[in-house]
């Protein structure tokens, strides 16, 4: 069995980086963003790297929010039939084709 190559660490990084801003991790991706100025990353990649991540962070947000306001609009009879788990009723729906898509940044980023 061969070893696969590993990432570059600037690659781990930027993944991680984008990972813990798109999570609203609490340390914020701050280590990540000094091994990447250390690493002589270029700081409009990494201002692409975080303007990605926050917009998918957002958009991710957004959906959430819209998903619960449709299942809040349940008349009282809807709600009074529905079960008494209260988590059921506020998931939102499974992802479908049109759901799936991907609205660019601010600036024009693609986040696909």
């Amino acid at each position: 069995m061969t070893e696969q190559p590993q990432l570059h660490s600037s690659i781990v990084a930027m993944i991680s980086l984008a990972s813990g801003i798109a999570s609203r991790h609490p340390d914020m991706g701050l280590c990540q963003l000094d091994r990447l100025r250390s690493a002589g990353i270029p700081e409009h990649q990494i201002e692409t790297v975080i303007e990605i991540a926050r917009h998918i962070r957002d958009e991710a947000a957004q959906k959430l929010d819209a998903a619960f306001d449709e299942k809040a609009k349940l008349s009282a009879n809807e709600k009074d039939s529905e079960s008494s788990d209260c988590c059921s009723a506020a998931s939102p729906e499974p992802a479908t084709a049109e759901s799936c898509g991907c609205t660019p940044t601010p600036s024009g980023q693609s986040c696909c």
